[in-house]
């Protein structure tokens, strides 16, 4: 009886403890989404907990925290949207899952974050895309006259003064995370996963956004591991281990009129292991005007990468692209400095630049990029102007 006593009073004891730590997280502005209905089966839909969740912690009076515990919770689309009162912490414990059916979806974004300053995303968990085959086959609109692409699995618009750091992205139906018409941005040891054959996967996309920061991040997947598209300016990108994927990127550029232009991106300390591209800068064919300038890219290792340094002023993903017109987007002030590796192509280095609006200051300096096949590496030039310095392998095209 004794035992049973003490049982019982331990039993109570842990469970009023158990109540208090509940309610003094909430006090603290702490809202677990399991609090509000959400159900860590990975099969019940906990779209609606999540965003009442997001709710009570947008309005807290302070930083408040929507917090996703360990479990898997399957989430539909949704807009997660402020201003908040506060910051905001997004703890992913868990694992996020989208539906997998991409029919399910009418936006551009599965889980959007909307008009936040001080945005935390942390906590160690993953958001699921669900991508698969009946995705992928859907991702290359260009090829098609009824198509919408899938959504991207994170969107953040208008976000500013914020942290995503230590979270991951698997198999995403189309772009991972898409940063747009926001600042202020630090993206921290991520990990991003999809397969080889997964079309326009992109890593990170980032287009209208003015100083992001992306470190300590592995990135592989079926398409860029990081592009940057016009109005970028400001963007610093450190520590990225990329492949398989096509590489980081500037652009595609040049597709769109009034296209804003991409100044100031400094590239360092990555490694890019059997990539198609390495550092590419890519721009359609087209009248359309703008321009890409101050671009520094150094000390960057090359493991077997098929076209590790790249300018293509004639990009055409498909068939259909209008040639007729060279490319109007000028690139100007490019530096290559230390790139060393190997190549999997000859052509090791391809500036391959536009007639109208020639490349300008492009500077190749202590370039050791070796081909992977019999006999040497090559570099080709065309319509680019600018200067070498120190070792060059291949010898330089300038």
């Amino acid at each position: 009886m004794g035992l049973g006593f003490h049982l019982g009073t331990m039993f109570w004891f842990f469970f009023l403890l158990f109540a208090w730590v509940a309610e003094a997280e909430s006090k603290c502005g702490v809202f677990n989404i399991e609090e509000f209905g959400a159900i860590p089966d990975g099969t019940t839909d906990s779209t609606q907990a999540l965003l009442q969740a997001w709710k009570k912690a947008c309005q807290w009076d302070g930083k408040g925290k929507v917090q996703i515990p360990r479990g898997t919770f399957l989430v539909g689309q949704v807009v997660l949207e402020g201003p908040c009162k506060g910051g905001l912490e997004f703890e992913v414990q868990g694992v996020v899952r989208a539906p997998s059916d991409p029919n399910e979806f009418d936006s551009d974004s599965w889980v959007a974050f909307h008009s936040v300053d001080g945005l935390t995303i942390n906590g160690g968990g993953s958001f699921d895309g669900q991508g698969a085959s009946s995705s992928w086959s859907r991702n290359s609109c260009d090829q098609f006259k009824q198509c919408r692409a899938p959504p991207a699995s994170i969107g953040f618009n208008h976000i500013t003064n914020s942290i995503i750091d230590g979270i991951s992205s698997v198999d995403s139906k189309y772009f991972h995370i898409k940063i747009y018409d926001s600042s202020n941005i630090n993206l921290q040891s991520l990990r991003v996963l999809a397969p080889e054959k997964s079309k326009n996967t992109d890593g990170i996309h980032i287009g209208r956004s003015n100083n992001v920061i992306i470190s300590n991040s592995a990135i592989s997947t079926g398409d860029d591991c990081i592009s940057i598209g016009p109005g970028s300016s400001h963007i610093f990108i450190s520590g990225i281990f990329c492949g398989p994927g096509h590489g980081i990127s500037v652009g595609s550029l040049g597709k769109y009129a009034n296209e804003e232009d991409v100044v100031g991106l400094i590239v360092r300390n990555c490694t890019l292991t059997g990539t198609t591209n390495g550092l590419r800068i890519k721009t359609f064919a087209s009248p359309q005007a703008s321009s890409a300038s101050q671009l520094f890219y150094q000390d960057i290792v090359m493991n077997n990468v098929y076209n590790p340094i790249i300018i293509d002023q004639r990009y055409c993903p498909v068939r259909s692209c209008n040639n007729k017109s060279p490319s109007h987007v000028k690139i100007s002030d490019v530096s290559f400095r230390n790139i060393r590796g190997t190549s999997a192509s000859k052509d090791a280095v391809h500036l391959f630049c536009s007639e109208a609006v020639p490349c300008q200051n492009v500077q190749l300096h202590d370039i050791k990029l070796k081909y992977q096949g019999e006999g040497s590496s090559t570099s080709l030039c065309s319509n680019a102007y600018g200067n070498s310095s120190g070792e060059q392998v291949p010898p330089s095209c300038l």
